[in-house]
């Protein structure tokens, strides 16, 4: 293991010296950071004149994943913070695939393909519509592993305290929503923001349920979504009634009802009997509804005004991948062109073949179109981008 570090490392050196890497705007105002490769404490509160200084620094040592800050700072290479001076900071929206309910990276890449819709949502359903952002200040990335980054930099947000981008974050996320009363305007034709979302999640949710109640195919994962979704709410909201997953079944039982399923549709909750707080929290914890809409950002991440993020076109110290900047376009996984990680955020070697063996049963990974599922022990080859992929990810080792 200690050799396939060695030339880890050695590669990411490489890949530092041979690229050409992006600049991030006010680059003399940002604070840097890096993890080296072998567990070493983080390097901080490096600063550079340019994006050529940050590139001979890597091509001495190369890092396992480099930072830079979202902030701007007038000293940003003092020790302590207080004597950076803060002079404002991006707003970040980070999404991660496996933050989300229901979801789990051991499919990589059925959680990049949710995560890459919840991104979208987000933006379209959201920050453009509703917040009334602009595509000029926009930045959209690739995280490198898990998820998605969007960068805003507007400057009239720059000066954004914590509580501001908080609240932000609160609206995106429902909190706070009134379900019920969104619902009893189900048929408002004009009906707006999370009215609208709300009504368009209801005939989702009245399937979801008939099919638990049916045991169909997709049963299993539906109520184990739906459980996971709640127990998500719970731990943003408190709510804490009616979460087991008998209660869910024994909701989808009443709901597998043709004139009660019409007269939820009605507003005419009623009808659930003691099982109308539970359909309404679902409703509002569903990935489909709430965060599917909304997107499952990374509160922290958006509301600290100190903030360090990945720095794109920077390897990724977790996945071998490249932090890769794409337009906003791409970022519509219906369009015609979307951004596929699989295909293109693989930039080491596809041609010098590892041996490796599975160390984990049940990983399911994919380089370009080779979908390869993981079985414990067993022995395979493998080009250096999957190699690099596996071994950081605890997925496999060299032998």
């Amino acid at each position: 293991m200690a050799d396939g570090w060695a030339k880890f490392a050695h590669r990411f050196g490489q890949y530092y010296r041979s690229s050409t890497l992006w600049s991030p705007p006010r680059i003399k105002s940002r604070e840097w950071m890096f993890i080296p490769f072998g567990g070493a404490p983080p390097l901080r509160h490096k600063s550079f004149a340019d994006v050529n200084q940050v590139q001979q620094f890597l091509s001495q040592r190369a890092m396992h994943s480099c930072f830079y800050s979202t902030a701007y700072w007038k000293r940003p290479y003092e020790l302590k913070m207080h004597d950076k001076l803060w002079q404002g900071a991006d707003l970040i929206f980070d999404l991660d695939g496996d933050h989300l309910p229901g979801v789990t990276d051991r499919d990589f890449p059925g959680m990049l393909e949710v995560i890459h819709d919840q991104a979208w949502s987000l933006w379209n359903d959201f920050l453009e519509p509703e917040f009334g952002f602009k595509e000029d200040y926009l930045q959209v990335t690739f995280s490198g592993h898990r998820g998605f980054h969007l960068h805003y930099r507007d400057p009239k947000f720059f000066h954004l305290d914590s509580e501001a981008r908080r609240e932000l974050v609160s609206h995106i996320r429902g909190e706070g929503v009134d379900v019920k009363g969104g619902l009893a305007r189900y048929h408002d034709g004009d009906a707006k923001g999370w009215t609208e979302r709300i009504r368009n999640g209801m005939d989702d949710m009245i399937r979801s349920l008939q099919s638990i109640h049916r045991g169909t195919a997709a049963s299993v994962g539906e109520l184990s979504r739906l459980t996971a979704a709640l127990q998500s709410l719970q731990d943003r909201e408190g709510v804490t009634s009616q979460r087991s997953t008998a209660s869910i079944r024994k909701l989808a039982e009443v709901v597998d009802h043709q004139r009660r399923a019409k007269a939820l549709k009605e507003g005419r909750f009623e009808v659930l009997g003691n099982y109308q707080t539970l359909f309404l929290n679902l409703l509002k914890a569903d990935a489909s509804v709430v965060l599917g809409s909304a997107g499952e950002t990374d509160e922290v991440v958006t509301i600290d005004v100190r903030r360090q993020i990945r720095w794109p076109t920077s390897l990724h110290g977790k996945s071998g991948m490249r932090v890769s900047e794409f337009p906003l376009s791409r970022l519509d996984p219906d369009g015609p062109n979307p951004y596929d990680p699989l295909m293109e955020a693989f930039v080491l070697g596809m041609d010098d073949a590892y041996e490796l063996e599975w160390t984990v049963d049940d990983a399911v990974a994919q380089f370009g179109n080779n979908r390869m599922e993981s079985k414990l022990g067993e022995k395979i080859r493998l080009h250096e981008s999957g190699a690099v992929f596996l071994v950081l990810k605890g997925w496999a080792k060299i032998i």
